[in-house]
């Protein structure tokens, strides 16, 4: 047995391990998919955010000419580019997109109006906001300015002579250019007489008084000048808005007219008075 020599062997040959690679496949395809998503996402059309519909109008401060108002900045997006501001459908003026308020100035006293607010942005409109109803104050009636031409209804309560009432045309002219003030009264007694007096404001009053030949002493062919004191007191009852301005549209007051003793060759008038309420309406 010693003299056996051993025979060398080989060592026992080793299959190579394979090695995993689904890894990497795996990764290699999430990342060509995700690039393929940045490149669909990067070729879709850009869609602007909508223009918002103005919301949350409230009435502001407001005078007899003017009116104004606020609305809510928009909750989401962008401002926009700027605000139109509709009355009665038509666009009243515009504001910036960064402004969320707007007055209007040169009213008429006394009126209501209607508001609707819509956003531009990039040249496209949004749906209008709701309705806004907001009003010019309405001044006192001592306020209110004593203007234009009127017709006045005279009815004599104390009278000398035979017409029991009648209608005079007056024009009243301020001496200022707007509000109230003192004026100047033209007036047409029928078709004969006529006679202007200056009247000073105190309020809703207003007091003038002048000598007029008022009435006629003697007969039509026959007759000598009448000098009569006029004293007339109106008071303004009601105003309207009209245009800019708050105007009477109806007074009230008195009138009374004293008249001395004359005489001619051969007759004479004696000394009288009149009283006479009045009430007019503006033409």
């Amino acid at each position: 047995m010693s003299g056996i020599t051993p025979i060398a062997q080989a060592p026992p040959t080793v299959a190579p391990h394979r090695r995993r690679r689904w890894v990497l496949v795996t990764l290699a395809v999430v990342m060509v998919l995700g690039l393929a998503a940045g490149l669909v996402v990067w070729a879709a059309p850009w869609v602007p955010p909508p223009v918002l519909r103005p919301a949350g109008l409230v009435a502001g401060p407001a005078t007899a000419n003017s009116v104004s108002f606020r609305w809510s900045r928009p909750p989401t997006g962008p401002l926009p580019d700027k605000y139109l501001i509709l009355n009665g459908g038509t666009v009243a003026g515009s504001v910036p997109g960064t402004a969320t308020s707007y007055r209007q100035a040169g009213l008429t006293p006394a009126t209501r109006y209607q508001y609707r607010v819509a956003a531009v942005r990039g040249g496209k409109r949004s749906p209008q906001s709701a309705s806004l109803a907001v009003s010019t104050l309405t001044p006192p009636v001592s306020q209110a300015r004593l203007q234009a031409t009127w017709t006045v209804n005279v009815k004599y309560i104390q009278r000398v002579f035979g017409r029991a009432s009648e209608t005079q045309s007056w024009e009243i002219n301020p001496v200022c250019a707007a509000g109230p003030c003192d004026t100047v009264l033209w007036a047409t007694v029928g078709y004969l007489n006529s006679f202007s007096v200056k009247l000073t404001r105190m309020g809703a009053v207003y007091r003038g008084q002048t000598v007029v030949n008022y009435t006629q002493c003697g007969t039509a062919g026959n007759a000598i000048p009448d000098p009569t004191t006029l004293t007339i007191r109106v008071r303004v009852a009601t105003a309207a808005g009209q245009g800019q301005a708050w105007a009477a549209t109806t007074l009230t007051g008195t009138m009374t007219g004293t008249s001395q003793y004359i005489s001619a060759a051969t007759f004479y008038c004696p000394a009288s008075y009149f009283k006479a309420n009045l009430s007019g309406t503006s033409a």
